[in-house]
């Protein structure tokens, strides 16, 4: 990990942020809507995730990825026991995260239950059912949703934090069934529910014929739909800016997901995507207080 001497709080936020904008081209627009102190906390939050995520998917042995999870693990509880301290770290993203701790009232469960999710990335290939499925969702999605709403302020977190965490698994759904080629021939790894891809008589590699598949992917987008008709619900519980800042990162995908409902072929061709231009319309709707 790389150290940083003399990172100031401020210059961790600006590094973040710099990561947020290259890294995260989706939720990038959503986050630019926020106030400075919203912005910079989730892009902290983002660059940690970021981080976390990538540790998962690099392409080192299973062991040495688990063995990196875990240091990162080491950081962050070191450092989230108490957020009130300096600390000896000048990592530019542990300097963002312990500030945005001061700030807000983050669940600092959620960053253990993320790298949670990644290791069973490192442990496994394929999910089995479709309760395997919504728990990983929950895991390396859903906690972004309820650090997220920590972030915005909610006047009830026991009420927000479920319709957060339902948001997350509708969104990682739709990036699931957006990266089904590139996870099998990059990773290696295919997270439609085996139970399902048996049950439309496809090929366990998700290869073969595609009307069955396009029958199979069809299916999965109606079950991420729901998701989203739950977490929508966490909307009117926001603050204008926040509203505008979800409204938007979910309404990017939520279109994405429309195109494949529409086209249940398009993934199998490559990655879906929306243009600028589409995104940036999906922003102007949000702000405008207008349905995704």
């Amino acid at each position: 990990m790389t150290r940083t001497p003399g990172m100031s709080p401020e210059e961790a936020f600006e590094k973040c942020e710099r990561i947020t904008a290259s890294q995260a081209k989706n939720f990038a627009y959503g986050i630019r809507l926020l106030p400075k102190p919203k912005r910079q906390a989730l892009s902290a939050v983002y660059a940690l995730a970021r981080r976390i995520d990538d540790v998962g998917d690099c392409a080192l042995p299973a062991d040495e990825r688990l063995s990196e999870l875990e240091r990162v693990r080491t950081d962050v509880r070191g450092l989230l026991a108490d957020p009130n301290g300096d600390g000896p770290t000048s990592d530019p993203v542990l300097v963002a995260i312990r500030e945005v701790a001061r700030r807000y009232p983050l669940p600092l469960e959620a960053f253990d239950e993320l790298i949670d999710g990644c290791e069973l990335d490192c442990s496994r290939t394929t999910i089995e059912t479709y309760d395997e499925l919504v728990q990983y969702c929950r895991l390396v999605a859903g906690t972004i949703g309820r650090l997220s709403v920590a972030i915005f302020g909610v006047p009830d977190m026991a009420v927000a934090a479920p319709l957060a965490d339902a948001l997350g698994v509708g969104l990682q759904i739709t990036n699931i069934l957006r990266d089904i080629v590139e996870d099998r021939q990059e990773m290696g790894r295919i997270y439609i529910p085996r139970e399902d891809i048996v049950g439309f008589g496809c090929r366990p590699d998700l290869t073969g014929n595609r009307e069955k598949l396009a029958l199979l992917i069809s299916y999965e987008a109606r079950r991420a739909r729901s998701w989203y008709e739950q977490g929508f619900a966490l909307l009117p519980l926001l603050d204008y800016r926040s509203r505008a800042s979800v409204a938007t990162m979910a309404g990017i995908y939520y279109h994405l997901l429309e195109r494949i409902e529409v086209e249940p072929e398009l993934p199998l061709l490559g990655r879906v995507s929306l243009s600028g231009w589409e995104k940036a319309g999906v922003a102007a709707r949000a702000l405008a207080g207008l349905p995704a």
